[in-house]
């Protein structure tokens, strides 16, 4: 067996051990159970503490660490997300008529994970995996509302704030008004700022810990998705942001 193979299979066992575990483990009790040597043992949890894989207590035992939780829990909440907001995206479709989308944040772009559709040619919108830009779409707004000024900053140092259509939001002093107005009213819109004559309405999804994890949104043609419906539209958004919310044990 390969040598890389072998201390990756010598970590995994460690850290199934220790997922196992109802307490933290000493080197000799991981050495024990693994059959490994406790020179191997203590060089791997070196390592892996290192990374923040797994924790070092004061009394010199070790247990699952929370970099590696987080990574767990952010790949069961994406698969809990889709699952329990399925429904409820099928119930806004057929309520309302428009795409409804589920997305979530990467950096300064929207990932769509989830698409319910309408009319066969109208499928020229955005596809599940499709990335766009957060600034110029309604689950974008909804997605980086949340971030302060300083990390806002940071975002935006890095990506340009391009132009698709005269209604394109340009400047980072005039999206900060706007994610305050989002905030605020608990929505958002992307008026014909991504593609001409397509207009979004967007709302967040929150988890368990109040943190904004995705966001749900219904769009279609400027024809169909028109000023008189906007009221309407945006209530039932909210609403479907709310039942998934609460899905996901989100505590208002």
């Amino acid at each position: 067996m390969d040598d890389s193979v072998r201390v990756i299979d010598r970590v995994f066992a460690i850290l199934e051990y220790l997922s196992k575990s109802n307490a933290p483990r000493g080197p000799t009790d991981i050495a024990a159970v693994t059959g490994m040597h406790k020179s191997t043992v203590h060089r791997l949890l070196s390592s892996m503490c290192g990374g923040g894989y797994i924790e070092k207590t004061d009394e010199g035992t070790y247990h699952i660490g929370v970099k590696l939780v987080g990574i767990v829990s952010n790949h069961i909440n994406n698969l809990e997300l889709q699952t329990e907001a399925r429904p409820y995206l099928n119930d806004l479709h057929a309520e309302l008529g428009l795409i409804v989308h589920l997305g979530i944040l990467d950096g300064a772009e929207v990932i769509y994970v989830e698409k319910i559709d309408i009319e066969r040619n109208l499928r020229v919108y955005a596809q599940i995996g499709m990335r766009v830009p957060t600034y110029c779409s309604s689950l974008g707004k909804c997605l980086i509302a949340r971030l302060s000024g300083d990390e806002l900053n940071s975002v935006f140092t890095r990506h340009t704030l391009e132009r698709f259509t005269p209604n394109t939001i340009t400047s980072l002093h005039r999206l900060k008004e706007c994610l305050r107005e989002v905030r605020r009213q608990g929505w958002a819109m992307d008026n014909e700022e991504y593609i001409v004559g397509h207009r979004c309405i967007g709302a967040p999804i929150f988890d368990y810990r109040g943190e904004v994890i995705a966001a749900v949104s219904a769009s279609g043609p400027s024809s169909l998705l028109n000023d008189e419906r906007i009221p309407k539209v945006k209530e039932s958004v909210i609403q479907t942001a709310k039942r998934i919310s609460h899905r996901l044990c989100y505590q208002e």
